[in-house]
């Protein structure tokens, strides 16, 4: 396990990465932080309301990419629905660990 500090919103935050990992958990940060520039949703807000407002982004966007891209039904477990929840869980679980360290910030 190593740390990986990230900027997001003009914050810096040291999220907890598996070993090897540690890239692409520093891009998802960009990414998200990419997002809130371009919507202009991290100027004042708190940090909770700043993880919020990425996860609605991401989330909008991932429904973007479901109804554009044409992906496969829930009842569809090929290969690709598999891959596309894989991500999704561990994205989620990046989220939860960027969510307990604010929490823990906030005490």
């Amino acid at each position: 396990m190593s740390n990986v500090s990230l900027e997001i919103g003009g914050r810096q935050f040291s999220v907890a990465s598996a070993d090897g990992e540690e890239d692409h958990v520093a891009m998802l940060g960009r990414r998200i932080d990419d997002k809130l520039r371009a919507m202009g949703g991290a100027a004042g807000q708190s940090e909770s309301r700043m993880l919020l407002f990425a996860a609605l982004l991401l989330a909008d966007e991932i429904h973007e990419m479901t109804v554009r891209g044409g992906a496969p039904a829930p009842e569809d477990t090929g290969p690709a629905l598999t891959k596309v929840a894989e991500g999704i869980d561990a994205a989620a679980r990046r989220l939860e660990n960027l969510a307990t360290d604010l929490e823990r910030r906030a005490d």
